[in-house]
């Protein structure tokens, strides 16, 4: 067995990296190693008519780095490979941001005729968009069972604010002011915040015992005054939640409406119906549930599912067709009750292409498969590791397992210390310390996408940290990593006091 400290040569490593050191030696930045009078092409120097810039010409030098050509590029290169990615290492930090992207969607993605669309073109040269978007609608319309679906929210977070925004018009339609939004602790944190910037009191719903919503708070809370409850489900502690029936006809017994956060959609896609739980409107993150990348803070995509009461007050434009082809209603005088437009165009149209590429290629068998190979990876971890780390809930869980840092009490090792030594592993730590209703909290999400032997070397990996954290050797975990270009950094002076560029010597 690898003594700790030592990279593990097995599936999910990077060993080779580690061991030539190119991990470990720092890259000194691009303007540090420029030099002047350097240059990797040259241009000719403007003719006079084209200096048209008079007295704003340029005075002095604007201090950009003088490279050749290889530099430059042994430079980008030397950084990649310093890199955690999903291609050279295992994630798990799950589905919303290191899920496997299938390399057939990139290949779509980048046709010709999709890769160099204009949203300003005419309607007539982009039927083909306009019908992939249709189709792309019809499939996520079927997966949820909800009549109708608003494409164009740039992200998961405008996608609940689009949610929220149409709820918000549906209840002013029937001459209703409702003050208040329920949100469970157990929902994603971008919940609350989505109905406080439309205006709402947010009211907080404890979890119970089992990490799920305390079903009497909610029925207490419960008035005229409330607009509606926003759930996550499965939700932040990788549950589902069991009383949506419930909960459902007791929102709507009241008079208000059911947002439910579709996040961790990718756990139940091709399963369960959220129309069939008595949801009214839901976004989807095509980012997560359908491999588009995200990572890195890349383009994401938050289609919104919308009940038929919910649907005539969708954001513009949307996609119809008739006799002539394809269309978009643009204007608010074809659609009076539309809450208007949250984007300046249509949509995220690469990661449509992506999303559609990846329920194509599946088929409807292949997403039932996805969500149960998620599910069952997850609880793989969960059963392999509860004996040595302490599992928040019981399960069985959905697609990620949730650990608290009961098992390092009087240890002296943290949650952090257990992240830092992962990275000398050639794994990239979990999630850490969310959610944040779970102390010291390593959230594990695999993804449907990892295969056994990665997961057994993960297992194998978090054992041996966690019987070594044991041992008493603090210091060993406090001065993790050690393979890596920089070591353990100073978190909170770095978030206090960033520095954002370089200044020459």
């Amino acid at each position: 067995m690898n003594q700790p400290g030592r990279p593990a040569h097995t599936a999910g490593a990077n060993p080779v990296a580690i061991a030539n050191g190119r991990d470990s030696a720092e890259e000194p930045l691009i303007f540090e190693q420029g030099q002047e009078q350097r240059c990797g092409v040259d241009l000719p120097a403007l003719p006079a008519y084209q200096q048209r810039l008079a007295g704003l010409r340029r005075q002095g030098k604007i201090g950009l780095p003088g490279l050749s050509e290889p530099q430059v590029v042994r430079h980008y290169t030397r950084l990649s490979q310093k890199n955690f990615s999903i291609d050279g290492n295992f994630y798990p930090l799950g589905s919303c941001t290191m899920k496997h992207n299938p390399r057939l969607n990139e290949k779509l993605a980048r046709l010709q005729g999709f890769a160099d669309l204009h949203p300003m073109q005419p309607i007539v040269t982009v039927q083909g968009a306009l019908e992939l978007i249709d189709q792309l609608a019809y499939w996520l319309k079927t997966l949820t069972g909800m009549p109708a679906v608003a494409m164009s929210q740039a992200a998961g977070a405008q996608g609940e604010f689009c949610g929220m925004a149409v709820i918000k018009a549906a209840l002013a339609a029937r001459g209703e002011t409702r003050t208040k939004v329920l949100a469970p602790e157990s929902a994603h944190g971008t919940n609350p915040a989505t109905a406080a910037a439309l205006g709402f009191v947010v009211e907080s719903i404890p979890a119970n015992a089992q990490g799920r919503v305390d079903l009497e708070v909610f029925k207490a809370k419960l008035g005229p005054d409330v607009a509606a409850i926003m759930l996550t489900n499965p939700n932040t502690c990788g549950l589902f939640e069991r009383d949506m029936l419930e909960i459902a006809q007791a929102i709507h017994a009241a008079g208000a409406y059911f947002y439910c956060d579709g996040a961790n959609f990718n756990a139940i896609v091709g399963r369960v119906r959220p129309a069939d739980l008595g949801v009214d409107a839901m976004h989807i993150n095509l980012h997560k549930t359908f491999s588009t990348p995200h990572g890195g803070g890349g383009p994401g995509s938050g289609p919104v599912v919308l009940s038929a009461e919910l649907a005539r007050f969708a954001p513009l434009p949307y996609v119809i067709r008739d006799e002539t082809g394809f269309k978009l209603v643009e204007h608010g005088k074809d659609a009076p009750d539309s809450i208007g437009r949250l984007k300046g165009f249509h949509g995220q149209m690469g990661m449509f292409i992506r999303a559609l590429a990846y329920m194509l290629s599946h088929g409807a068998d292949g997403l039932w498969q996805v969500s149960g190979d998620a599910v069952l990876n997850a609880n793989y971890i969960l059963a392999s590791l509860k004996d040595v780390m302490t599992a928040s809930f019981e399960g069985p869980v959905m697609h990620e397992a949730l650990f608290d840092d009961r098992f390092l009490k009087d240890t002296g090792v943290t949650t952090l210390d257990l992240a830092k030594a992962l990275l000398d592993e050639g794994i990239h730590p979990m999630t850490m310390y969310f959610p944040l209703v779970v102390h010291g909290a390593m959230l594990i999400e695999p993804t449907e996408t990892e295969s056994r032997e990665t997961l057994d070397t993960f297992i194998a990996t978090m054992r041996r940290l966690a019987e070594h954290a044991r041992s008493g050797d603090v210091e060993w975990f406090q001065q993790a990593p050690r393979h890596t270009p920089l070591r353990r950094l100073d978190e909170t002076l770095a978030a206090r006091h960033p520095v954002l560029r370089w200044t020459a010597p």
